[in-house]
C-alpha cells in the first residue's frame, strides 16, 4: 500500500520552499558563476543539489565510487525523474546532455541552462553531432559530462537497451565511463514510482507528487570504472547497461512505460 501524501498546507509550505530554493540557484548561475572558476562552481552545484534533495526530504545513499581522478570522464546512468539530475549533481557535478524543451520551463529552466546543460534537439535529426561537438570540449576543459543513453524515462522497474551515440566523445578522448545506477525507495523501503516522470505527465504534477511524499530513499550505485581506451561506443554502451542492470538486480532488457526524450534524455 502507497503511502498517503503530506497534509496540504505541508505540501504547499515544501513546495514553496523548493521555489525559493531555485530563485536563489538562478540568481547564482547569474550573478556568481561568470565571476569564479571551475572547481568553485562545481562546490556550489553540490551544496544546492543537497539542499534541494534535503528540502524534498530525498536522501540520498551512494554505494561505491563516483569519483574517478583525472579528466575526460562520462557518467552513464538509468533515468526515472527530473531529479536524477540532482541526485547525481549532489554526490559528482556534472553538465548533462538533455533535451531542448527542458530549456523552456519556468524557472528550472533558467536554473538548468545557467548549469552548462548540453540541449539536443530531437527534433533535428543529425543534432547528434552537434551534441557530442560540445561534449567533447566540455571532456576537454575538464568537466565531467553525464547522459541517460536509455533516451527516455521509466517507472525503474525495468532498463531499456542503451543508444550508443552519445558515448562518442569519450571514446574518442580516451577516457573513462562511471556507469550508475538509481533507485528510488520510500519510507517503507519498497520500490517507490513517486519520482518517476513517464508518459504524458506534466512537470507541475511531477513536482507537486515529489513535494507530497513523506520521504523518499535514492539508491546511487556507481559500478565499476569502464576504460573507454580501445573500445568502440557500442561495445561500451553494452559494458555500461550490463553494469547498471547488474546493479539493479534485473535479469533482463524490457519495456516500460516511458516518457519519449525524458528530462535528461
Amino acid at each position: 500500500m502507497s503511502e498517503a501524501p503530506l497534509p496540504l498546507p505541508h505540501q504547499v509550505l515544501r513546495a514553496t520552499r523548493v521555489v525559493v530554493h531555485v530563485l536563489g540557484g538562478i540568481a547564482t548561475t547569474m550573478l556568481v558563476f561568470p565571476v569564479v572558476g571551475s572547481t568553485r562552481r562545481q562546490a556550489l552545484v553540490r551544496r544546492w543539489s543537497r539542499r534541494l534533495l534535503h528540502l524534498l526530504r530525498v536522501e540520498a545513499r551512494l554505494h561505491g565510487a563516483i569519483d574517478v581522478h583525472g579528466g575526460n570522464v562520462l557518467l552513464v546512468a538509468n533515468h526515472i525523474s527530473w531529479l536524477d539530475i540532482f541526485v547525481l549533481n549532489a554526490h559528482r557535478p556534472a553538465r548533462f546532455v538533455a533535451k531542448s524543451e527542458l530549456a523552456g520551463w519556468p524557472l528550472a529552466g533558467r536554473l538548468i541552462r545557467g548549469a552548462g546543460t548540453i540541449f539536443v534537439d530531437r527534433e533535428r535529426r543529425h543534432d547528434t553531432r552537434r551534441v557530442n561537438h560540445h561534449a567533447a570540449q566540455a571532456l576537454a576543459a575538464g568537466d565531467v559530462v553525464a547522459v541517460f543513453p536509455e533516451g527516455t524515462t521509466t517507472d525503474g522497474a525495468t532498463l531499456l537497451k542503451f543508444h550508443a551515440s552519445l558515448l562518442q566523445p569519450i571514446v574518442e578522448a580516451q577516457g573513462h565511463v562511471v556507469p550508475v545506477a538509481i533507485r528510488y525507495r520510500g519510507a517503507d523501503g519498497a520500490h517507490s514510482t513517486v519520482p518517476a516522470y513517464v508518459g504524458d505527465e506534466s512537470f507541475a504534477t511531477s513536482f507537486w507528487r515529489v513535494c507530497g511524499a513523506r520521504r523518499l530513499v535514492v539508491d546511487v550505485h556507481a559500478a565499476p570504472v569502464l576504460a573507454a581506451r580501445g573500445a568502440n561506443r557500442r561495445d561500451l554502451a553494452r559494458a555500461a547497461e550490463e553494469a547498471i542492470r547488474t546493479a539493479l538486480g534485473l535479469s533482463s532488457a524490457g519495456t516500460a512505460p516511458g516518457r519519449s526524450g525524458g528530462p535528461g534524455a
